[in-house]
């Protein structure tokens, strides 16, 4: 399949990147800084674009299969409306260029899933360091679910660097009220490449932990 990354330079994204060539797609990654991009595949092609600047890479959505976005912001951003902002403008050049399905990261924690990434989440993290970022993550949420497009929203657990296991839990109801479950970014990538194979999460959203 012919896949445009967005967020190809943070650690998620590169390892969507580096299984997805493994796996045969052609992927174009749109990012800011192409030199943070260290793969060379002749299957990869890696363009400069900023989402919040859609004349900076629409074009790049022609042709391709589905969108996989793993949007972050920049570390230490207190208040932050990039995710919104920046999924507004990819879903408008996903309907202009005619590409339907998308495949997003966002978190467990956010809307319906409120409480679910564990107590030290809900009662510390998220309400005084991170409730800007989520707020915005639930902006995110809710642009994609009005949207027109088939997409899957996958809400992870707290984020590892661990090696990719391929055996993790998903579904509606995973995460938990006491406890922070993880996942690592390598399971998290194998999992969204899967989604491509299947509609079973289509306009749905998964949580995703072990």
């Amino acid at each position: 399949m012919k896949l445009l990354v967005i967020g190809g330079t943070g650690k998620t994204g590169r390892e969507i990147i580096k299984q997805g060539l493994s796996q045969g797609h052609v992927i174009t990654a749109v990012v800011r800084n192409p030199s943070k991009v260290k793969y060379s595949h002749t299957n990869l092609k890696v363009l400069k674009g900023n989402v919040l600047i859609p004349k900076s890479y629409e074009t790049s959505f022609q042709g391709q299969d589905a969108v996989l976005s793993a949007l972050g912001h920049k570390k230490f951003i207190i208040k932050t409306t990039i995710l919104s902002r920046g999924t507004k403008n990819i879903i408008t050049a996903m309907e202009r260029n005619n590409v339907k399905r998308l495949i997003c990261i966002t978190s467990l924690g956010v809307n319906d899933s409120k409480f679910k990434l564990g107590l030290y989440y809900t009662l510390f993290t998220i309400p005084f360091i991170l409730f800007f970022y989520f707020l915005d993550k639930s902006k995110q949420e809710k642009l994609i679910m009005n949207s027109e497009l088939e997409w899957t929203i996958v809400r992870p657990g707290q984020l590892t660097n661990g090696k990719k296991r391929t055996i993790y839990k998903h579904g509606k109801n995973v995460g938990h009220y006491l406890l922070t479950k993880m996942i690592s970014r390598a399971d998290v990538a194998h999992f969204m490449l899967n989604l491509l194979k299947q509609n079973t999460y289509l306009k749905k959203t998964v949580g995703l932990t072990y």
